[in-house]
């Protein structure tokens, strides 16, 4: 058993880890941030730089391929691979890289290892992004495929595809003052016929040109590593807002593609399509067995008539941004999230 030294609130979940992940700040052992677990039932472990066998693989005639990522590497290779290990004990994610991890089925513990073209940067953005993601799938929690963001004490979501703009959308509006709650994954946890948001951790992802968009020259934030593309935009570094509690989702904006005039603007949508989208846009539903994806649905089918969902149509210019911030601006006074904008 590796020795613990770090604890991470992260995604309503305790993460208590063997080593320091980069851009997340510890928190005291007995934080209780959500209003609806135990201690004991949101703490997870992470053991970094190791795996949960002594050799460090099994045998692959007691693997079964779960999943094949469509997204390809430079030689044709799946991005992602999933398995199901010793009888679905484990998941192990296999990257193209290199880097893999280990879950249990039970969302209690993750293992991870990577080679030595690899740096602890690279793991982190794999395991504060989808493999969290997968693990609270596992855990049962219904995720979106989204970013969020405060709106005074509420909180709003930006749900699309890969590439709609939710980070971007999000960087826009933090600096115009809002507090970021989460980004790319956004969970949803129940209490009482409400839906709440938990911060996940205290920065954005984004691709060069949203950073150029938003900042005049892609070069403006480091990079995360020399492996990863994308931009690391530092909340507390750039002396932007990180919500630090769960906050009621007061409304949920599905990205479309980018138009010409009039966009940006917000078209209705119907209960029926609300709900497909939602759908459309969960995360890492590649890891649910039939039992978990009934009730997801289940779950959908509440929240969709609990908040307004609507559609949200950017400008395909870059410079016309500062305008969706108003629009959006404009709506939520119109839903009276808040009283008066964030100075």
């Amino acid at each position: 058993m590796t020795a613990v030294n770090f604890t991470y609130a992260v995604f309503g979940l305790l993460l208590r880890c063997n080593l320091s992940i980069p851009e997340l700040t510890v928190v005291g052992p007995g934080r209780n941030d959500s209003p609806f677990e135990s201690l004991n039932e949101r703490t997870v472990a992470i053991h970094l730089g190791t795996s949960p066998y002594s050799n460090g693989a099994i045998p692959p005639s007691r693997e079964e391929l779960s999943y094949d990522s469509p997204y390809k590497d430079a030689t044709g290779n799946p991005a992602l691979r999933i398995w199901k290990a010793e009888g679905s004990r484990y998941l192990r994610l296999a990257y193209f890289d290199g880097a893999q991890f280990w879950l249990d089925r039970e969302g209690t513990e993750v293992w991870a290892t990577w080679p030595s073209s690899l740096a602890i940067e690279d793991t982190a953005t794999y395991l504060l992004g989808p493999v969290l993601g997968i693990l609270l799938r596992l855990r049962g929690v219904t995720c979106l495929h989204a970013s969020a963001v405060a709106f005074g004490e509420k909180a709003v979501a930006f749900v699309g595809s890969e590439g709609a703009g939710k980070s971007t959308t999000a960087a826009a509006l933090a600096r115009r003052g809002h507090a970021i709650l989460s980004d790319d994954v956004v969970t949803l946890a129940e209490r009482n016929g409400s839906f709440f948001i938990h911060p996940a951790y205290p920065y954005l992802c984004l691709w060069p040109e949203s950073v150029e968009s938003l900042y005049g020259s892609r070069d403006a934030l480091p990079q995360f590593s020399a492996n990863y593309e994308k931009r690391c935009l530092s909340l507390g570094k750039q002396e932007l807002r990180f919500a630090q509690q769960a906050l009621p989702l007061a409304a949920i904006y599905i990205l479309g593609e980018r138009r010409g005039d009039p966009a940006p603007l917000v078209e209705e949508l119907t209960p029926q399509r609300a709900f497909l989208a939602l759908v459309a846009n969960t995360f890492a539903t590649n890891t649910l067995d039939s039992g978990m994806r009934a009730r997801e649905f289940e779950t959908l089918a509440r929240l969709a008539p609990s908040v307004p969902i609507r559609a949200l149509f950017a400008h395909h210019d870059a410079a016309r941004l500062p305008d969706l911030c108003d629009l959006l601006a404009e709506e939520a006074q119109k839903l009276h999230l808040w009283k008066s904008p964030p100075v």
